[in-house]
């Protein structure tokens, strides 16, 4: 129950519902004829959209965040598991299972079989752990993970599924119970990573960082500037602060 109010309050504290709670009070003060509050409202809400939409100001935001651990370009050969943290699917069988999962989870395993495959090509035995519940969904995230994996040329024996973690510290937790105090590469996107290192270490595991997906990138194509992918960057940013908090506040990390 904890989870799904965690969820849920958590919904509201992202840009856009702000953004659309300042437009709806900005409604509701013209409605009542109190125009100098609707117009104040109004200001408030368009400088939050337009700000949170620059470029600039959304890598700003992010920055910190994915700058936190570098890229792990080489892969440790002395490293038996990879875990690739859950992200999101959808099942729909009439779709090929790289429109199934989300793009951000195929990112994160990716990266994930870069290093699978780089300590098979030098006789390693390694076992690449892939995590998620499945909410809503007939299959958990964990066993699309695998389908995937799969149809990218990793042995079915090479995998292990974690399907019962709804969020990262309950994967470092059942983690924690697979490799004990063996070395484990761990995937995720570089906004996460700050928080999901925190978070397994406080576990006792003994990590090696692998962020990938990263946001913080420069363009001068015109759209650029102002763009709803500035807002994402700035609402996974969001998310990862408020999860800071709260896991510090529950004395996770």
């Amino acid at each position: 129950m904890l989870f799904y109010l965690k969820k849920l309050i958590s919904a509201f504290l992202l840009p856009v519902p702000i953004g659309v709670i300042l437009l709806l009070l900005a409604f509701i003060f013209l409605l009542k004829n109190s125009y100098k509050k609707a117009k104040i409202f109004l200001i408030i809400s368009i400088l939050w959209f337009g700000t949170l939409s620059n470029q600039t100001i959304s890598n700003m935001i992010i920055a910190p965040l994915e700058n936190s651990h570098k890229t792990l370009f080489e892969t440790p050969n002395d490293i038996k598991y990879i875990l690739v943290l859950g992200n999101a699917h959808f099942s729909n069988e009439n779709l090929p299972i790289t429109s199934e999962v989300h793009t951000t989870a195929m990112n994160r395993l990716t990266e994930g079989l870069r290093h699978y495959f780089n300590l098979k090509s030098i006789d390693k035995n390694p076992k690449l752990i892939v995590s998620g519940y499945s909410f809503d969904d007939p299959n958990s995230h964990a066993q699309m993970q695998k389908r995937l994996a799969i149809s990218l040329g990793v042995d079915e024996l090479d995998i292990i599924t974690l399907d019962t973690p709804k969020d990262t510290k309950e994967e470092a937790i059942e983690s924690k119970k697979i490799v004990n105090d063996e070395k484990i590469i761990l995937v995720t996107s570089a906004s996460h990573m700050k928080r999901a290192s925190m978070l397994f270490q406080k576990e006792g595991l003994n990590i090696v960082e692998a962020p990938t997906n990263h946001k913080v990138f420069s363009s001068n194509y015109p759209s650029s500037y102002f763009s709803a992918k500035n807002l994402e960057k700035v609402e996974l940013a969001f998310h990862e602060y408020l999860g800071m908090i709260y896991s510090y506040l529950k004395d996770e990390i």
